[in-house]
């Protein structure tokens, strides 16, 4: 409780413990001094209090000026925050579409050079087999040919070793006449 308050208080008790006048119930008989000292006390007290009042209440302002002051500041500094969230968010955003779509356009690029590769080593592979095919057929009518070549010179050189047996047969008999050349002749070919 302030001074002044005190002193109000001190001036309603004062004022009730005065006596009523004889002829009115609402008029009292007051001491004019006391009255005038706690008036006095009252004028000078006044002043104190409500420039201590004055005080508190430009410091409530200045307290409040500053709690704005500082509340805004956070505020902006809260929006600058969520714009930087913001604007991060929407870069992650199109950096992640980017990085899909790169993604999306190298795994496209790798399937169609997997696809080529795929055709063109099936196309070697018919090529290479085609060409074994062919070389193959070419070494069939070479062996053909060399078999058949040599089944013709083997019959030629058989016929020429008969008729030199032949011959070596006709002089041996010739030069024996009694002994049967023929049958030990075959007989040694035989074995």
């Amino acid at each position: 409780m302030s001074r002044i308050e005190q002193l109000i208080d001190e001036l309603e008790e004062y004022i009730e413990s005065c006596k009523p006048t004889l002829r009115s119930s609402s008029k009292i008989i007051v001491n004019k001094d006391e009255i005038d000292d706690l008036l006095r006390e009252l004028r000078m007290k006044t002043p104190d209090e409500i420039k201590r009042y004055q005080k508190i209440i430009s410091n409530r302002d200045a307290i409040l000026t500053d709690a704005e002051t500082r509340a805004k500041a956070l505020i902006d500094e809260a929006t600058v925050h969520k714009n930087e969230l913001i604007s991060e968010h929407e870069i992650m955003q199109k950096a992640y579409e980017q990085a899909n779509s790169i993604i999306a356009v190298a795994a496209k690029q790798a399937q169609e050079i997997l696809d080529k590769a795929t055709i063109e080593a099936n196309e070697l592979r018919m090529q290479a087999s085609k060409y074994t095919e062919d070389r193959l057929v070419e070494l069939n009518s070479i062996v053909v040919s060399a078999i058949q070549t040599m089944a013709a010179d083997y019959e030629k050189s058989m016929g020429a070793l008969v008729q030199y047996r032949d011959l070596i047969q006709s002089n041996l008999r010739a030069m024996n006449p009694m002994e049967d050349l023929d049958e030990l002749s075959l007989d040694e070919h035989d074995n």
